[in-house]
């Protein structure tokens, strides 16, 4: 579904995000703060250092070359300065080339410190932000796009890496400029000073405008990029469907819509942007000119013009002239830093929304571990709804230990729903499940899903090698291990004949493997992690004929004294289980053995007359209630969670 162009979908929590920037240096930049010391110390040395040349050059025009005033250093004792003039001129000479070598080394620490705060607040904030979100429950995963979050993990994190890096930096640097070189005007020369120090009043009130309309339009640009970053990403993963369907017409007319979306938001930022920072050195150049013109006549008549009063020597005018450049163009440069930090302030708003974001599937501060027992599964009056849309009302069914439940039924009848309550992907709106009598919510969530093993129809694999996705989830084991799950999945021997054995990569989401082998696969796994309860959701109906046999072969390895839960719409697979439990609007309709059900001749013995062929025997009132249920299924099944975004699998069966 398509986030529309005016919609943040981030915007929820971006707005109760309090000062998102305060909160970045207060929890990640104290843990770093000596680089950040190191960064501040440096900066502060360096431009000390780069203070020195302007003022030397002043002293040496007057004092050496015109003779116009007493050779004197700031802070130095009189007692400590030659007297000889060519003397004089070579001291300057020393401390001019110090300034500029120690400097040179200072600036190499100043970025080092810098750069090293910036790359461990990056890597930091990145980590949390993933773990943060990866927490979250599938609800909220159902209300974002891939894109998005995407966009928030890449674009958002690295922006503030940017600002942190050369804004803060930046902003370091040329306040000790400002400040200094504030300083050094009012010593030399207070009158001339003021005039210099004129622009400061409106540049700052102009800075202020700037950001008081920038930042929504920052904001607006960051919701954008995301819409684009999802869009791209929808595209690519479907690209199989664009390409079947003759589509690429329509999807480039659908990714050029959001990029002007983006372009249009973006650009207007720009327009805010390049009509701030001309106006800024408009008045930074008024007030450079307004000082030259009074220092220049100053100099010229040898007295101070109009209202000003005392002598200004050409040395301290020509030290006092490059100061005021150096402190009139880092004011307009201050410009670049706000706008910096505007688009900082908006993605640390971004990322500290999603990390506060609830994660929806609470803890108790008292849950123990959970540990299996007989691997009794009991639910008990469960009831359960997405927002506003009932799901399931008063289920109640009992796996006992060792047994193979199947659930079946018409597809929205919440199949999936029931067995994802069980993993705790949700929580239960009402009623309770237990395992061996233990409420599932009074469980840590790791003891849980470490007890569940899980395989779907719409098997994932990761990109890497087949031993990798084969462990994935039980990282220690042994080649040996590896190697007798795959042979019980039948998998061994299709692996073998891969170019590198268990070494082949599989492409992403293994594109290189068919899918009845990326079933095999998916269930090896769950053979290697050996689970005491185990879910198949469809585990078999994507595949041929041949290759379901051999994926029921190992799956009745696999369910072999464990507790089992089977969601089938080919009713073949389950007719041996113990307790088939017939769903039917979120109810249990029907339970009992295949051939109790067929004998009562209800939901189930119908949907096995559709399999079997037999359609025109079917009830008339079935026919009616498939129909009714295809309606309701075309018009509200896109409101639930889908495998596309939260990788949930069939979420309305």
């Amino acid at each position: 579904m398509d986030v529309p162009a005016d919609d943040d979908p981030f915007e929820e929590q971006r707005a109760r995000t309090a000062n998102p920037m305060r909160r970045l240096f207060a929890e990640y930049g104290r843990d770093r703060s000596g680089l950040f010391g190191i960064g501040v110390v440096a900066s502060l040395l360096a431009r000390m250092l780069d203070l020195l040349p302007p003022l030397l050059l002043g002293v040496a025009v007057d004092a050496i070359f015109l003779d116009e005033g007493p050779f004197a250093l700031p802070l130095v004792p009189q007692a400590w300065l030659p007297t000889d003039p060519e003397a004089q001129f070579w001291l300057i000479v020393g401390i001019v080339l110090f300034s500029f070598l120690g400097g040179a080394g200072l600036h190499w620490v100043r970025n080092w410190g810098w750069n090293r705060f910036a790359q461990y607040v990056q890597h930091a904030i990145r980590t949390d932000t993933y773990d943060a979100m990866q927490r979250l429950n599938m609800t909220f995963f159902a209300d974002k796009q891939t894109g998005e979050m995407m966009s928030v993990l890449s674009n958002d994190v690295n922006r503030l890496e940017r600002f942190l890096n050369d804004g803060l930096n930046a902003a370091f640097r040329l306040g000790v400029m400002v400040v200094g070189i504030a300083a050094l005007l009012l010593w030399m020369n207070p009158q001339l000073a003021v005039v210099a120090l004129l622009p400061v009043p409106l540049i700052a009130v102009f800075t202020y405008r700037f950001v008081d309309t920038i930042q929504p339009k920052y904001a607006e640009v960051r919701s954008t990029v995301g819409q684009v970053n999802s869009r791209l990403e929808n595209n690519l993963g479907g690209i199989q469907v664009i390409k079947t369907s003759n589509t690429e017409g329509y999807e480039a007319d659908r990714v050029e819509e959001v990029s002007g979306d983006y372009f249009d938001a973006n650009w207007d930022a720009i327009e805010t942007r390049i009509k701030f920072f001309p106006g800024l050195r408009v008045l930074a150049g008024i007030g450079f000119a307004l000082t030259f013109t009074i220092g220049g006549l100053w100099v010229f008549r040898g007295e101070g013009p109009w209202i000003f009063t005392g002598t200004l020597r050409p040395g301290e005018f020509v030290s006092f002239i490059l100061y005021t450049q150096r402190f009139i163009w880092p004011m307009a440069q201050f410009g670049q830093i706000i706008n910096m930090y505007q688009r900082a302030y908006a993605s640390a708003a971004r990322i500290f929304g999603l990390m506060d974001e609830t994660a929806g599937i609470d803890e108790s501060p008292d849950a123990e571990e959970l540990v299996v027992a007989d691997g009794r599964v009991e639910y008990d009056d469960v009831t359960f709804g997405y927002e506003d849309e009932p799901i399931l009302d008063g289920v109640s069914f009992t796996a006992e230990g060792g047994d193979t439940l199947a659930l079946v039924g018409p597809t929205g009848a919440g199949k999936s729903t029931a067995l994802k309550l069980l993993l705790r992907m949700y929580d239960v709106d009402g009623g309770a499940i237990r395992v061996d009598g233990t409420d599932v919510r009074d469980v840590t969530l790791a003891s849980l899903r470490d007890a569940i093993g899980y395989v779907s129809q719409e098997t994932f694999l990761f990109y890497g090698t087949v031993r990798e996705n084969i462990t994935y989830g039980t990282f220690d084991a042994s080649d040996e291990d590896v190697r007798a799950a795959a042979e019980a999945a039948e998998a061994h021997e299709f692996v073998s004949n891969l170019p590198d054995g268990y070494d082949t990569m599989v492409g992403e989401r293994g594109v290189k493997l068919s899918g009845g082998q990326r079933q095999r696969l998916a269930i090896a796994r769950a053979m290697l992690k050996d689970p005491d309860i185990l879910i198949l959701d469809e585990a078999t109906s994507d595949v041929d004929t041949e290759t379901e046999m051999l994926i029921q072969r190992s799956l009745d390895r696999l369910t072999a004294d464990r507790t089992t839960f089977v969601i089938a719409h080919r009713l073949s697979t389950v007719k041996d289980a113990d307790t088939i439990v017939v769903l039917d609007d979120g109810e249990v309709a029907e339970r009992g053995t295949h051939e109790d059900l067929l004998a009562a001749d209800g939901l189930y013995a119908s949907l096995w007359g559709v399999q079997a062929g037999e359609i025109d025997d079917l009830p008339e009132e079935f026919v009616e209630r498939a129909t009714r249920r295809g309606a309701r299924t075309d018009v509200d099944g896109g409101e639930l969670p889908s495998s596309s975004t939260a990788g949930s699998g069939d979420a309305d069966d």
